[in-house]
């Protein structure tokens, strides 16, 4: 299966060409930038199904602070586009830091091919996931018990079931 497009940030050009390198042939498209501030209008402009986002961008600046800053911005405007942040400066707070805030994954430079191919088609993989029919189910029955505002009589009827049925569903779903 080919993944459609990537978003790889980056200031550094040889970077750049490496990450091109070893995902040709997994991505159809490759969208890369060298200065971040491209970021959110590259969105608006193309169909972005997976961000690498390098954490540092300012030389001699390795805080991981840029990468953060870039990360929320993205997120409050396009919250479904996975983010897997990459950084030469490996640091487990840092890394607890990105996830917690958002992102999906984390890479340290240098990096594994086969692993950074695994972790960008795995976060594309994960916001694409399928619901189980129970948690469909799940979700319906709640809809439908607020829009009656909790009166289940009501609701069982909407939903074309017994009370019964339906206490019994909130009962083990619940």
């Amino acid at each position: 299966m080919n993944y459609n497009t990537v978003l790889v940030v980056d200031d550094n050009p040889a970077i750049l060409t490496a990450v091109k390198i070893c995902l040709e042939g997994v991505f159809e498209r490759i969208v890369t930038l060298s200065k971040p501030d491209a970021i959110l209008a590259t969105i608006q402009q193309e169909h972005i199904d997976v961000i690498l986002l390098d954490m540092n961008f300012t030389l001699g600046v390795n805080s991981g602070q840029e990468g953060m800053i870039w990360q929320s911005a993205i997120h409050r405007k396009h919250p479904d586009i996975p983010i897997v942040l990459i950084t030469a400066y490996a640091d487990v707070q840092l890394a607890v830091r990105g996830l917690k805030s958002g992102a999906v994954d984390f890479i340290t430079k240098p990096w594994d091919n086969d692993d950074l191919i695994r972790k960008l088609k795995d976060a594309i993989d994960k916001t694409q996931e399928v619901q189980s029919l129970d948690q469909l189910e799940k979700e319906h029955i709640k809809k439908v018990v607020d829009k009656c505002h909790g009166n289940l009589s009501k609701a069982a009827e909407l939903l074309g079931i017994t009370r019964q049925t339906l206490y019994n569903k909130l009962k083990v779903k619940g």
